[in-house]
């Protein structure tokens, strides 16, 4: 009997993602796909040996607090502030949507107007590693397109973090304890608000300054080692400062101290040493997600599970498209929103798996979310390779064009 500890479960997640990954490759299918079914393979849902869920899970975060910081080293601070215009609303608009009519179907299902709430709000919030990786993937990061999908992602990541704190609170007033109030739930919502706030200006005034210098210090003591360390001390440490002190998340503290080091030369240079890191811990991510997933729910619960799903990808997508071309932006541009941003991920699962210990949730409305997500993350590379063959392709073939008209 091979015991569960961190060991045996990375080995487990790292031999079974490389096997199914394979194998989805051979087939033509996304790598992320493999990712998934390994994880379902070593999961608590399928017989055999059962890696520990909440250690995959922890070991994942690492990845995206890397692969924010990565992104970050990508954004100057006037790009944040420039895609904002359309972003803000965008974000509003989409998360809007998606919480009505997934709301209306949790009503429709049954369940009572708060927990339909929490429920509908966890379909509206996109994956931050998913959508990086499909960016990353096309080298598409630092196109508009891509610039206006991560800073969308950002204002979802500040929205969700304002749930998490206030759900607590919500769920007890909703059990009818009189420990609490919606008065000390908006004074909790002003607080957070006022925290992050205080994050995004201590990074512009003290972060801007300290992390560059302190990159330069390091890389005069001539150690390719000490130059790692200080990379991942970095988006580590600034990651947990954003969490512990400031009520943020891992990953935007991670994103801001990025931007912060887009100014130098030796911050940029910085990415590539956490590279190889990242991708590691960044497939963690996935294997995680296939050993939450219990594939009975698509049996037991078909139209759910299927109205659950067309409100991730079809309604998000919609919203996406129709707020692009309200800002008239190109179609490509457009498109790489509507479809990075159609998956749900690592924040649906927390606010999910707090409703559920927080006694709002049932197990089958949590199943629900799970089973979305996986269906999402499933479809969206494929969505790209869509994209890829129809969209990317024609421009492609308009840039080539002008360059070659304009060398005549």
């Amino acid at each position: 009997m091979i015991e569960n500890t961190l060991i045996s479960t990375v080995i487990a997640s790292i031999v079974t993602a490389f096997i199914f990954g394979a194998v989805a490759r051979k087939m033509q299918l996304p790598a992320i796909f493999g990712y998934l079914i390994a994880g379902v393979f070593i999961g608590p849902h399928t017989p055999g040996f059962v890696a520990d869920v909440s250690l995959a899970k922890q070991l994942a975060e690492i990845g995206i607090i890397l692969l924010m910081f990565g992104v970050g080293l990508h954004f100057s601070i006037k790009e944040l502030f420039e895609s904002r215009k359309i972003a803000l609303p965008g974000a509003i608009a989409q998360m809007s949507t998606a919480t009505i009519i997934g709301t209306w179907l949790a009503l429709a299902l049954g369940y009572d107007f708060v927990p339909s709430l929490v429920f509908a709000f966890s379909l509206s919030v996109a994956s931050t590693i998913v959508l990086l990786r499909a960016l990353e993937q096309r080298n598409i990061i630092e196109s508009k397109g891509g610039k206006i999908a991560i800073s969308w992602l950002i204002i979802e990541d500040i929205a969700m973090v304002l749930a998490l704190v206030m759900l607590p609170m919500i769920a007890e007033i909703y059990k009818g304890s009189e420990s609490y109030s919606w008065h000390l739930l908006f004074n909790t919502f002003i607080t957070v608000v006022l925290k992050v706030a205080g994050f995004f200006v201590f990074m512009i005034f003290v972060g801007r300054r300290f992390l560059p210098w302190l990159l330069v210090v390091t890389a005069k003591l001539r150690s390719a080692e000490l130059n790692m360390l200080c990379t991942l001390a970095i988006a580590l440490g600034f990651a947990s400062l954003a969490y512990v002190v400031f009520d943020a998340s891992f990953a935007l503290g991670a994103f801001l101290a990025g931007v912060m080091l887009n100014e130098t030369e030796i911050g940029r240079k910085s990415s590539k040493v956490t590279l190889p890191i990242r991708d590691a811990f960044s497939v963690l991510f996935f294997v995680s997600v296939g050993m939450l997933f219990d594939p009975k729910t698509i049996v037991l619960q078909p139209v759910e599970v299927l109205l659950t799903f067309l409100i991730i990808v079809v309604v998000k997508s919609a919203v996406a498209l129709v707020i692009m071309s309200w800002f008239n932006q190109a179609k490509r541009d457009s498109y790489i929103v509507a479809i990075g941003l159609s998956q749900i991920g690592e924040f649906s699962f927390i606010l999910g798996g707090l409703a559920l210990t927080k006694g709002l949730f049932s197990q089958d409305l949590y199943n629900l979310i799970l089973a979305g997500s996986m269906l999402s993350i499933v479809v969206n590379p494929l969505l790209f390779m869509l994209y890829d063959a129809k969209i990317g392709g024609k421009v492609a073939k308009i840039a080539n064009k002008r360059a070659k008209t304009s060398k005549l």
